[in-house]
């Protein structure tokens, strides 16, 4: 199975890597072929609307690193999002990502019941890391993208979540989430 990870923390090691990148191990173990983009190393922008996948292109016009990252999605059976969470809301460079995946909608989406250029039945695993351990703030995040992404025809989603991991290496110490992570990739690659 082909699964493309995106890390959207500005922070090379923090913690939504340890999560993503021990998530991932465990599905490389069971058969999962990955490839993994840290957005924060790349060159790109945020989506135009130019409105140009919709009118003369089947993809999104801008040449830049996003261009590679948003077709090897298309080929992939699963996609890793992984973010922290920064003042209420996933972070910047995953969202304009995420923008960006306008160009994977159909000119006429809004009334097509196939609105998605993507072959559907990708399964999608939303990885949150947040400072604030109280879970019930910021719950709101990942049912708004699960929705986004069922919109795109995603049949499956999953999230791992830990709360109260600010410092660096405090998500290693998370037994539960680390087993969290080992789990959801049996379940994900089963």
């Amino acid at each position: 199975m082909k699964m493309v990870c995106l890390l959207g923390s500005p922070r090379p090691k923090g913690n939504t890597t340890a999560m993503a990148a021990k998530f991932c191990e465990a599905a490389e173990g069971l058969g999962a072929e990955v490839t993994t983009f840290a957005l924060n190393k790349l060159k790109y922008r945020g989506c135009q609307a130019c409105m140009t996948c919709k009118t003369k292109l089947d993809k999104c016009v801008l040449k830049d690193d996003l261009a590679e990252v948003l077709d090897t999605i298309r080929d992939a059976e699963i996609l890793v999002l992984a973010t922290p969470i920064y003042f209420a809301e996933i972070s910047s460079q995953l969202k304009a990502f995420i923008d960006r995946t306008y160009s994977y909608l159909i000119p006429d989406y809004a009334t097509n019941p196939s609105p998605c250029r993507l072959s559907p039945g990708k399964k999608l695993v939303f990885i949150e890391a947040q400072g604030h351990p109280d879970e019930s703030l910021f719950a709101d995040v990942f049912p708004r993208y699960d929705t986004i992404f069922k919109w795109y025809g995603f049949k499956e989603s999953h999230r791992i979540r830990a709360c109260g991991v600010r410092d660096k290496g405090d998500v290693e110490a998370r037994e539960d989430v680390m087993k969290l992570a080992e789990e959801t990739a049996r379940k994900i690659m089963g």
